[in-house]
This record gives C-alpha cells, sequence and structure tokens, in this order.
C-alpha cells in the first residue's frame, strides 16, 4: 500500500519533510480510531423511544406541547384527503410547503397537511431549547426564507429560541398554521393503485387523559421531510436508569431540574449541584459554558473530544446589514453559494469571502462535501490512497491550529491534551465556541475523560469510570441521535416509518436488496408521488437548510411540470433506467468517500459501522450506491438545472389521474 508521506508528491518522489510530518498525523489518527472502534457499532446506543425502560421512553416525551390549545381546534377527520400530506414541519417540511404554495400548487387547508410529532413548528428547533443554544452555521445565511420574510437576524449566531420564533413567523406568512398535525406520529403510508392516492396511517396523541386517535389520511402526494436530527439516543451504559437524580436528554432539556427557561438561561437549580454531562459534541460546546456558570461541580464525561474553533459571535449592525449582506436581490442564495466555495475548496483568486467565519477556514471538510476542483478518483488503492493523502495534506494546518488553540486556552497542560482532537476535521461535526474551552479553566469543571472507552457504569449515585465512581446531583445525556445514514440512507428506515409502494413492496426492503435508488436523491420508481428531502444520491452543505431548500425547490418543479403535463392532476414515477443511470453516476464518486475510512468512530461513520468494509462485491455495490455528489452542491445545482432546463422530466413517467 503506498503511503501517504509517498503519495503527496507522487510513489516515486523522495518525501518532504512536511509530508513526512502529515504522515505522522495520519499515523496517530489510525491509532485513536483503533482504540474507540466497537465492532457493536451502533448497537452501543438505543433510540429514547425504543428504550426498554420506561424512563428512557418517557424522556422522548414533548415537554413543551400545549395540550389544551391543541385540542381547542377542530379535529382532523379520519379519512380525510389531501393533495400534498408532508411528514415533518421543522424547516425541511416548512420550505417544501412554502416552495408549494409559491409555485400555485397548494393553497386552502385541503390542499397541505404537514403532519409532526411535536407540539408545533421547528423541528430541531422545537425539540431543542437547552441553554446556550444557537446556530452554528451564521444566521444570514441558514435561517430559510430571510429575503422573503424582510426578517433581520439580530446576532450573526441567533439563538434557538429566535430559530423557533422564525418558524413561527413562516407560518404565519404562508398560513400554514390551519394546515398542520401536531403530536401525531406517521406508522405507515401505503400506495393504493385502485385510487391512485397514499393512505397514510397515523396515531394523534391528545394529552393525558386523553385518548389517542388513530387516522388514516389520504394523499395523492406525500413527501417525508423530517429532518436529519429526529431519534436521540443514548449509550447503552449498565444501570443508566438506576440513577436516582434528575436524568434527561438535551433535547428534551429539564428546566424544572435546572431553573431557568429557554429565554433566560439562570440556571438557579444547578446552584450547590453535582452536574454530569456525558458528551462533548455540537451540543455540548454549547452547554456546557452555561452549566458552568451556576454548577457547584460539573464533570465533563468525554469520549472523544470535539475540535474547537473560534466562534465571533456578534450583533447584527443595520448599516452593514444594508449596504453589504441584504444589499440586492437574490442575496441569500448568493451569499450561500459563496461559503460553498469555501467549504469545498474551490476559492476563486480575489473572491470576497461574504461570510469570514470558522467555517471558511476549513478546506479539508471538503472530504465529506466533494470539491469540483478536483476529478473522481479512481478506484484503485494506489489512487485512494494519493486521494486521502492530499486530503490530510490540504487539512493538517487548519487542525493543527485548533489543536494548538487549546493549548492557549486550557491553562492545565494535561487537560489541554486530552481536549485535543487526533482525527481530521472532517470526520466530526466542526464545532466553535469562544467558551467552551476556558469553561475548563473554573476550578468548578471538571474533564472526565475516558481514553475513548466511554463511562462503564451508572450507580444510584453517579458514573463510574476506570473503577471511580464521581458522584453527581443530576445527569445530562447529550449523546447526540441515531445517524440518518443507517439502511444505506432509505427514508422510511430514517424516520421510523413503514412505505409501501406498488404492489406492496417495502421501501425498506427495495433499499436492503438492491442499495439506494433514485433520481436525484428526490424519489424512487416504484413509490409514484412520493418525493423525499435530500440524503443518499444528492449533495450536501455544511448549511442544512440550504440542501432541504436545494430538495425542495427541485421537487416542486418536478411537480409542476408534471402536473401542467397532466392537465392537471398527475401520477409522477421515477423510471428504473433513470434510478440505474444515477446510481451508477453516484457510484462512479463513491471512492471520494474514502476519506471517512480513516475517521473515529461516531455520527460521521454510523458509529464505527461505515468501517466495517464486507468482502461481498455485491454488498460493496450497494454500499457505494448510497453515496453522494462529489463536486460540492454547487454543481449539483448545476447538474439539477441542466436537467430542468429542456422541460421534458427525462427519466420520469407521467400519467393523468383516472381515479
Amino acid at each position: 500500500m503506498t503511503t501517504s508521506a509517498e503519495t503527496a508528491n507522487g510513489a516515486n518522489a523522495a518525501p518532504s519533510a512536511e509530508d513526512l510530518k502529515v504522515y505522522e498525523l495520519s499515523q496517530k489518527y489510525t491509532a485513536e480510531v483503533a482504540k474507540r472502534f466497537r465492532p457493536e457499532g451502533l448497537d452501543q446506543f438505543v433510540r429514547l423511544k425504543d428504550a426498554g425502560s420506561e424512563r428512557f421512553r418517557a424522556l422522548a416525551e414533548d415537554p413543551w406541547v400545549d395540550h389544551v390549545a391543541l385540542n381547542a381546534k377542530p379535529p382532523v377527520k379520519d379519512g380525510s384527503k389531501y393533495k400534498f400530506v408532508i411528514l415533518g414541519a421543522g424547516y425541511a417540511g416548512m420550505m417544501y410547503a412554502v416552495r408549494l404554495i409559491e409555485a400555485g400548487l397548494a393553497s386552502g387547508p385541503d390542499d397541505i397537511r404537514l403532519i409532526d410529532a411535536s407540539g408545533g413548528f421547528g423541528g430541531t428547533w422545537w425539540w431543542n431549547r437547552y441553554p446556550g443554544l444557537h446556530c452554528d452555521i451564521e444566521s444570514y445565511s441558514y435561517m430559510p426564507l430571510l429575503e422573503e420574510t424582510g426578517y433581520i437576524p439580530t446576532k450573526k449566531y441567533v439563538s434557538g429560541s429566535e430559530l423557533l420564533e422564525h418558524a413561527d413567523r413562516i407560518a404565519t406568512q404562508w398560513k400554514l398554521h390551519d394546515k398542520a398535525l401536531f403530536r401525531t406520529n406517521v406508522k405507515t403510508a401505503r400506495w393504493d393503485d385502485a385510487t391512485q392516492l397514499w393512505n397514510v396511517e397515523v396515531t394523534e396523541g391528545r394529552g393525558p387523559g386523553e385518548q389517542n386517535r388513530d387516522l388514516t389520511l389520504q394523499g395523492q402526494y406525500v413527501i417525508i421531510a423530517s429532518g436529519v436530527l429526529t431519534n436521540p439516543h443514548v449509550p447503552k451504559i449498565p444501570e443508566l436508569e438506576t440513577f436516582s437524580g434528575p436524568l434527561f436528554h438535551t433535547a428534551r432539556w429539564d428546566y424544572k431540574a435546572t431553573g431557568g427557561t429557554p429565554q433566560d438561561a439562570t440556571l438557579t437549580g444547578l446552584e450547590g449541584k453535582r452536574v454530569g454531562v456525558i458528551g462533548t459534541g455540537a451540543t455540548a460546546i454549547q452547554a456546557v459554558p452555561r452549566l458552568a456558570k451556576y454548577a457547584k461541580e460539573l464533570y465533563v464525561f468525554q469520549r472523544t473530544p470535539s475540535g474547537v474553533w473560534w466562534r465571533g459571535q456578534r450583533e447584527t449592525d443595520p448599516e452593514e446589514w444594508k449596504t453589504k449582506i441584504a444589499r440586492k436581490k437574490g442575496w441569500q442564495r448568493e451569499r450561500r453559494l459563496n461559503f460553498e466555495t469555501y467549504v469545498t475548496d474551490n476559492v476563486q483568486e480575489g473572491q470576497e469571502n461574504m461570510v469570514a467565519d470558522g467555517w471558511t477556514e476549513m478546506p479539508g471538510f471538503s472530504a465529506l462535501l466533494g470539491s469540483p476542483r478536483y476529478p473522481l478518483v479512481e478506484p484503485t488503492p494506489e489512487k485512494i490512497a494519493e486521494h486521502i493523502g492530499r486530503l490530510y495534506k490540504l487539512d493538517a494546518p487548519h487542525s493543527e491550529a485548533v489543536r494548538a488553540r487549546t493549548d492557549e486556552i486550557v491553562k492545565d497542560p494535561e487537560t489541554a491534551a486530552k481536549l485535543k482532537a487526533w482525527y481530521p476535521t472532517w470526520c466530526k461535526r466542526a464545532t466553535f465556541s469562544d467558551e467552551y474551552l476556558q469553561a475548563f479553566n473554573q476550578p468548578n469543571v471538571h474533564l472526565v475523560d475516558t481514553d475513548g472507552k466511554g463511562v462503564d457504569s451508572a450507580t444510584a449515585n453517579g458514573l463510574v469510570v476506570a473503577g471511580k465512581e464521581y458522584p453527581l446531583d443530576i445527569l445530562i445525556l447529550s449523546t447526540g441521535y441515531v445517524t440518518p445514514s443507517i439502511g444505506g440512507g432509505s427514508p422510511a428506515m430514517r424516520t421510523g416509518i413503514d412505505v409501501y409502494g406498488r404492489g406492496g413492496r417495502s421501501l425498506d426492503e427495495k433499499w436492503k436488496s438492491q442499495g439506494a435508488s433514485t433520481l436525484h436523491g428526490a424519489s424512487s420508481n416504484g413509490f409514484p408521488n412520493l418525493f423525499f428531502a435530500p440524503l443518499s444520491q444528492s449533495s450536501h452543505s455544511a448549511n442544512n437548510v440550504f440542501t432541504l431548500d436545494v430538495g425542495s425547490q427541485h421537487a416542486v418543479h418536478i411537480i409542476e411540470q408534471a402536473e401542467a403535463k397532466a392537465g392537471g392532476s398527475a401520477i409522477i414515477e421515477v423510471t428504473s433506467e433513470a434510478e440505474e443511470a444515477w446510481a451508477l453516476e453516484i457510484m462512479k464518486r463513491a471512492p471520494w468517500f474514502a476519506s471517512v475510512m480513516v475517521c473515529t468512530p461516531g455520527y460521521i461513520t454510523a458509529e464505527g459501522e461505515a468501517l466495517k468494509q464486507p468482502e461481498d462485491p455485491m454488498e460493496m455495490a450497494k454500499n457505494a450506491r448510497a453515496g453522494n455528489w462529489t463536486q460540492g452542491i454547487v454543481t449539483f445545482i448545476e447538474a439539477l438545472e441542466e436537467y430542468r432546463a429542456d422541460g421534458q422530466l427525462k427519466g420520469i413517467d407521467v400519467v393523468a389521474r383516472t381515479a
């Protein structure tokens, strides 16, 4: 095997001092992967809603829902029929609804019904209300429909409360409040060839003392838009449910235990308390500084540290907003596209950096997003090693700077050493904070590093690591979510919905037997009038809202053109030939993502599942089909626009509904 040191200058060239340094770094990274790899993979965790313990299942409940207000609304009738049934009422579902309305495809309450398990609009911003919560992409680029609403964010990175308010703003402007069914879990979506409609079976919760309602709703179209951060999970720590104090997940924050509110993080309930936090990912980076301010003692239990770069939070300047940000029509799209050139390593000479944040200083993140700068990677060991070696070299200056910043900020050298991330930038969600590392300089904040092993066990009084018990009064689980890539990224599996198309075929079974199968990551043969938010076989951005907006505009364009072609009500179905041709395009790009194979187990690697290479060629091919476009989202958009330009909807069968 060619080494990364050799590949930087070519296999036959003598490695430079820089190449040798990068090679040594790669060896360090490899050792960290081996230390953390566990063969059980995803089985290390359990979803809150699937936990055997009633205590954990209760943690999955919505703590914010107003049952009285929702029960006062006219109930949705069993058997109600809608043109569009949208599964999800977060930013994704709302953007699909808005784009449908703007295209003139929907207007009244009988045209759209958004269904969500939560008690209101907002998705992840409804569920997550922990102290310190804010968007990690600048709000001017992240918040959807800013140009259309005319809203000016208060800060470069606005709070979770402001993001939740923005969801309600969108719902108000586009009259979505009477088009939503909340507190409702979708069980099954089943295509009926006779009626040429989808039957969507749901259970609506009504709150304490009220009987749940089982309903079947009909839809001409179903759109799965339930987002990627939908299923909180917890590690299977022995005896965890026996902990006697308050215990909760960050996605279901308990302000009764901590004091404060989502709008006021004055956590007086922590005064005099010993608080434990399991996890050091993107959520903990934001929450730990607030906890440190109020807890008597704060213990942060770490399996794998995050690389923490600078944040640069600031108030929005009205003059700058008017003259430099919202300076012309189409400004938000322009700003998003500008951002993408930095995170996909495609900056042009003399180009203005509109966003100018920490993200734009990490070209190595292109390992996860792709880049238009480079050709497709040939599927040979030598070329793959050369590709990974180039990425290591591209990323090394930044990852080294992140570790150096840790040394500069954290006063205790031993603690600083344990807080350093020994993996490439692309292996975990990048984090940014001007407060997190500083918190470890406080005498009441203690890092409990588990050396990659995780917490050993729990007791009624605390947690045990390496044989030592740490007494705690409150325990907070900052342990993230189930990776959306499970099941090859099947839209059904990642949302927990059973989807059956023509002939009763299961979408999960299709993904399992032949791998991801779509056209543009938007729809699949055998499942007419079913669309889903981008995941497998599409393109992605660090700015997930941009990814979702690209997907929503493409799906709505297809529906709009098909309805016009059918003279009204249409049945739209991707052909098997078109999805196989698209799968080949994706498979040609799969070698790019060999970069993931050097990552520590975590969200990106499906807790190490991606590191298990199958020996069966058919399984390898199915894995390759679940990949994504590797030239960055800008060129993906260009490919979609080229496809749409002739208006022919090539690879899609369109007929008029006859039922």
